[in-house]
């Protein structure tokens, strides 16, 4: 087999069906966040506005971050030294499991090199050891949720998006004796919409079920003290483990898990994915803490974040540019096409400096392409006038579809 050959066909194949993956070369400005300078391939560069990032509340420049990381280099050096269980536990990781069993109400939390590896890990463990279990995943779960849950080779039940009535009939279909879990998110990151948390708690609840919140796209955004979704409507006793990470309203890297002291204690000395890696370097632990001390105790960055985020709706809503209607911070608007998708963030980054990546299949059914917003509480006015005027005229030269008021 010439491989070389198959690999350069179905390459090919993404590109002629619009889905091939471009990364923009950027580089962030420390202190000017969403600011960045994107790079070319003959060498020319020029400064973009950054749309996209999941750094959603800039923490990734907040000054009390960037110093606790720095402090954390000169007193600690570089790396980690090792996974967890060899010489890789700093202070600084039992600092940020502390504080993150804290934010979530739980009396414990195991911290991981990334949101992904903490859901491939902590399912496929816990869904592996239970003897005989039964994993109920929400349809549009994440791959990382998926691939741990695959991994685990449990039974796996998939139930409608968003639907406790039709989990409670997958649950209640099954032998009654048997472990369960349910596995869900709270914002689903594609579409912006939000779990009916409570309900699905009632559910699994009634049929003794473990229940499993990936709060990804949440935490630091909501609830008073940025506790996710669940903080915000009272729910995260009743949840047993609350995922997260680091690497978005946190603005630094890493994932974790909260729950019971034994269940995290479970994980801990069970998963491959936590014992055989090398430890977040102590820098990112301290950043991380900071960032969430931070928000614990600040509001502001919340609430700008949401003002800018209603701006940016109402204005798409002038232009009749397409947006899908969702309560949370992500603001899909939908193009419905992979060339087209692909060709407007083209040319919102080569002519008017502004930086949103295509979102397309296989992170989206066909037919659903989307230019996946996520405004800033650091992104203006002015810069909310430009992104969707440009958008108003690429909509027009491509002869889109408007929404009608």
């Amino acid at each position: 087999m010439n491989f070389d050959s198959f690999f350069a066909q179905a390459l090919d194949g993404l590109r002629e069906a619009g889905n091939y993956r471009v990364f923009a070369d950027l580089e962030r400005h420390s202190g000017n966040f969403p600011r960045a300078t994107r790079y070319r391939a003959d060498g020319s560069s020029h400064d973009v506005t950054v749309w996209c990032s999941n750094d959603y509340l800039g923490m990734g420049q907040h000054p009390d971050v960037v110093a606790a990381m720095k402090e954390a280099i000169d007193r600690c050096g570089a790396g980690a030294g090792g996974t967890r269980n060899i010489s890789g536990t700093n202070h600084s990781h039992v600092a940020l499991e502390r504080e993150l069993a804290d934010l979530h109400g739980k009396d414990s939390a195991l911290i991981f090199t990334s949101g992904y590896v903490s859901n491939w890990a902590a399912l496929g463990t816990l869904a592996a050891q239970i003897p005989g279990c039964i994993v109920y995943s929400d349809a549009l779960n994440h791959a990382s949720m998926i691939e741990g849950i695959r991994h685990s080779r449990a039974d796996k039940r998939v139930f409608k998006h968003n639907s406790p009535e039709h989990l409670d009939r997958l649950l209640s279909a099954d032998d009654p004796s048997r472990p369960k879990l349910v596995a869900f998110e709270s914002v689903y990151s594609m579409d912006g919409d939000i779990a009916p948390i409570a309900e699905i708690c009632d559910v699994a609840e009634m049929h003794g079920a473990l229940t499993y919140l990936d709060e990804v796209h949440a935490v630091g955004l909501y609830g008073p003290r940025g506790g996710g979704i669940a903080e915000r409507e009272g729910l995260m006793h009743r949840i047993d483990v609350i995922e997260g990470t680091l690497g978005k309203a946190f603005g630094v890297m890493g994932g974790y898990i909260t729950g019971s002291k034994d269940l995290c204690d479970f994980v801990r000395s069970f998963a491959s994915g936590f014992i055989f890696t090398t430890a977040l370097p102590p820098a990112l632990a301290a950043g991380a803490t900071a960032a969430i001390r931070h928000l614990k105790a600040s509001s502001f960055e919340r609430q700008q974040h949401q003002d800018r985020v209603a701006r940016v709706r109402s204005l798409l809503d002038r232009r009749g540019i397409p947006h899908m209607d969702n309560p949370s911070h992500i603001v899909p608007v939908m193009v419905g096409n992979a060339a087209k998708c692909k060709w407007i963030s083209d040319i919102l980054l080569d002519n008017y400096g502004i930086y949103v990546q295509p979102i397309n299949y296989p992170t989206v059914p066909k037919g659903t392409e989307r230019l996946r917003i996520t405004p800033t509480p650091f992104h203006s006015d002015a810069d909310i006038d430009h992104l969707v005027g440009a958008l108003n005229d690429l909509w027009s030269r491509c002869a889109l579809a408007r929404a009608v008021a």
